[in-house]
């Protein structure tokens, strides 16, 4: 497979979607199509610099913003989910870009597999939620995944090579997966400490700079948790061979344990722009605009076991991934409801974790044949999660 040339990049004007523009300028990629919600002041701003052909918004408002905002210049601008999908589907871009956060990510990824492009996967969602459906589709269509998330772009880096066509890694060697965390912002804290949490504490990582969401996830560990859950789809091995250990420096990534007893780990600095630019050249490496880390300065690398009395999300992500089938949407849902509600002030950090344990134990998991078993997995999640008559205690 040839490197990226001509990019559609799903959600640009996030944190991920920025930071692929940075990526493409760096090296000269065509952007072909720019979708995102409702940002049309920096849509435009993007519209400008990267000229590309087209141009959506999922929200319709916006996009008769955008319209007007670009009424001067060649870019056709587009609204609505249909449109969102076309264009991840379309022929123009070899490589599409799958950085739309949420469930709301999960039909342009499969649209975008669909039409046989090659998908630089950054949304967990669509593979926490649809693991099966969205793999099945890659292999369906011969269309590649390649991972954009540190922690699996750092995995997929350190497996032998398999199907060069389509990016699969061979896993026939592997004793475990060990996905690295930094900890967040919490880390070594006491519930008594965590029950204090307020959401402009928890959006203050101490290594990374991402979205609020992500940033959030980080500091429960739902991110681990939804990144373990990723992992058993990406790399088709059971969620009882993955493992998640406490690294503050966030300088390995990830790591693979042989069968042999030997480990590789993927190092390097917490820059996003590069497992970014890996998913764009694979197979090839490229000069990039990041700085390689001075080894000479690096003395104190430290590893710790997750707390999973104080952060239980990874445990609870582990049962959804073994339950298997919407178990794993209802823990994206739930957490999903949960946080938001954290972050406008309705319920406290503590109670993220037991709203996702009350809705693995109240939603009845059942298996995946289309997309609408997801949808309604969802949708009966948050309807139980914003019910604001439910008391929702010691389901952990």
């Amino acid at each position: 497979m040839t490197p990226a040339r001509k990019l559609c990049i799903l959600g640009s004007t996030g944190s991920i979607g920025t930071q692929t523009l940075e990526v493409a300028a760096h090296l000269g990629l065509r952007v072909e199509s720019l979708i995102a919600g409702q940002n049309s002041l920096l849509m435009e701003e993007q519209a400008r610099r990267f000229t590309p052909l087209a141009a959506a918004m999922s929200d319709e408002k916006a996009a008769r913003d955008l319209k007007l905002r670009l009424s001067d210049t060649s870019v056709r601008v587009f609204s609505g989910q249909e449109a969102v999908c076309q264009l991840a589907a379309d022929q123009s871009a070899d490589t599409v870009v799958s950085a739309i956060p949420g469930l709301a990510g999960l039909a342009p990824a499969m649209a975008a597999l669909d039409g046989g492009r090659r998908v630089a996967l950054a949304n967990k969602e669509a593979l926490v939620c649809a693991g099966t459906l969205v793999t099945q589709k890659a292999k369906d269509q011969r269309s590649a995944i390649l991972p954009v998330d540190s922690e699996h772009s750092a995995i997929f880096q350190c497996l032998p090579a398999g199907d060069d066509a389509l990016g699969v890694a061979r896993v026939d060697s592997v004793d475990r997966l060990v996905l690295t965390a930094s900890g967040g912002p919490f880390f070594g804290w006491t519930l008594a400490q965590l029950k204090a949490v307020t959401p402009a504490r928890a959006l203050r990582h101490p290594n990374w700079s991402m979205g609020n969401k992500i940033t959030l996830d980080s500091a429960t560990l739902i991110n681990k948790g939804l990144e373990c859950i990723e992992a058993v789809h990406l790399f088709g091995l059971p969620i009882g061979r993955i493992d998640v250990v406490i690294h503050r420096q966030s300088v390995i990534h990830s790591m693979v344990v042989f069968r042999d007893g030997s480990t590789m780990a993927q190092l390097g600095p917490p820059d996003m722009r590069l497992p970014i630019q890996y998913a764009l050249t694979w197979p090839e490496r490229l000069p990039s605009p990041t700085v390689a880390p001075d080894w000479t300065r690096m003395n104190n690398l430290t590893f710790a076991p997750p707390d999973e009395n104080a952060f239980p999300a990874i445990a609870l992500a582990r049962e959804a991934a073994a339950r298997g089938g919407t178990a794993q949407t209802v823990y994206n849902g739930a957490a999903e409801e949960a946080s938001t509600q954290f972050l406008q002030g309705k319920i406290g950090f503590l109670d993220i974790a037991e709203r996702v344990a009350y809705a693995l134990q109240t939603v009845t998991a059942k298996p995946i044949q289309s997309l609408e078993d997801v949808y309604e997995a969802d949708r009966a999640t948050r309807e139980i999660i914003r019910n604001s008559e439910i008391r929702i205690r010691n389901y952990l």
